[in-house]
């Protein structure tokens, strides 16, 4: 019996390091693609002449991509076109912490909208995501650019620095 208990023991100290980082890699995971999402909403508004808005809803610890032709006749926020733009819930364990716009301020209970526009710039925006487990992730958007810096942990002065905005 004995043996057994020291087996899992040793089995349970390797093992621990390698399961602390998949469950952080989960969450870089969802950091990623919502960075990219990023980056195709301001490259999709250049390119296209449209002012392209991206919403959180952290009611429903989701987000999703609306499009504006500010040249139609009628400029309306429609639905985005591109492959793939259906709300995109994040994973359980998962979660929008907050989300702060220029000039709107900081959400933490219901949505948020940010736009990148036709010029190639967007609402400088800094998103909070983490987990269960107390780890966060900071996505600043650069507003002339449209460009975002991930930081882990919280996004300040010092973490501009290091990402080199």
């Amino acid at each position: 019996m004995a043996v057994v208990v020291f087996i899992i023991g040793l089995m349970a100290t390797v093992l621990m390091p390698h399961l602390s980082g998949l469950r952080v890699m989960r969450l870089k995971t969802e950091v990623r693609r919502l960075a990219g999402r990023i980056t195709f909403a301001s490259d999709q508004a250049a390119a296209d002449k449209l002012v392209v808005r991206l919403t959180f809803d952290l009611d429903k610890n989701r987000y999703f991509v609306s499009q504006l032709d500010p040249y139609a006749p009628l400029p309306m926020f429609g639905a985005d076109s591109a492959p793939g733009a259906a709300p995109i819930a994040l994973p359980p364990g998962v979660r929008l912490r907050d989300v702060t716009v220029a000039d709107i301020g900081t959400v933490s209970k219901g949505t948020i909208s940010c736009n990148f526009y036709p010029e190639g710039y967007g609402d400088a925006t800094l998103i909070h995501i983490d987990d269960e487990w107390g780890d966060l992730f900071s996505l600043a958007i650069n507003p002339l650019t449209g460009r975002v810096a991930i930081v882990r942990g919280e996004y300040d002065a010092t973490s501009r620095r290091r990402a080199g905005q």
